[in-house]
């Protein structure tokens, strides 16, 4: 399979001529040279994770995809046809098989509502949190963890990639942080990583990734 990273939080998966798109948000250049969508799957309600200019592309050039997230994703999106998904759940788009976990997003302050999050899990392989520092409760190959945002804390993120122990990573949701931020941050996650043995790569947007 092989993961390619784009601005901030939304990522390509590709498996079999079949592609499934992650958190298509407002940071985030509109997608070309898609091919094969069969599914994409949206974490949360937050703009720079979807919107409605992205779904409309993708469902324009393929009617009829599938559109994966929580219950906050679907009333945020009501001209949407959303799947609502929960944690625990486990659904197929064409070659992906999705295992959703957490539920809500990481508090950003006690003035601002917790909303709806799912994390994801595809092919019991590559695990994206979204916004939370929900932990699978399986082995993960591959890890896209969250470097910056207004709910994290590079400690807690560390502690994030500490817990999950996955055998390699790579940073995402980094477009809040400066060039100098994104390489602190990026950092921190290898040094974390390594404690098990495993390794961090730096991807750019564009770049790729199999596993």
């Amino acid at each position: 399979m092989r993961v390619t990273k784009f601005e901030h939080a939304t990522l390509t998966l590709r498996e079999s001529g079949k592609t499934l798109i992650v958190d298509p948000g407002s940071f985030t250049s509109p997608l070309t040279d898609l091919e094969d969508v069969v599914g994409v799957v949206v974490t949360h309600e937050h703009p720079d994770h979807w919107t409605p200019q992205h779904l409309d592309r993708i469902l324009k050039a393929f009617p009829g995809t599938p559109v994966f997230g929580p219950q906050g994703v679907s009333d945020a999106a009501a001209d949407h046809d959303i799947t609502v998904v929960a944690p625990g759940d486990v659904v197929a788009a064409g070659p992906f098989a999705l295992r959703f976990f957490g539920g809500r997003h990481a508090v950003i302050h006690e003035s601002i509502p917790v909303i709806d999050n799912v994390g994801v899990l595809v092919n019991d392989t590559v695990y994206y949190p979204g916004d939370s520092y929900a932990v699978p409760d399986t082995p993960v190959k591959l890890l896209a963890a969250p470097v910056g945002a207004p709910w994290l804390k590079i400690g807690e993120a560390m502690d994030f990639v500490l817990a999950v122990k996955p055998r390699s990573a790579f940073g995402t949701h980094d477009m809040t942080l400066s060039v100098a931020g994104r390489q602190m941050g990026r950092a921190r996650l290898t040094w974390a990583v390594e404690q098990n043995g495993g390794e961090f790569f730096e991807l750019d947007p564009g770049d790729s990734v199999d596993v």
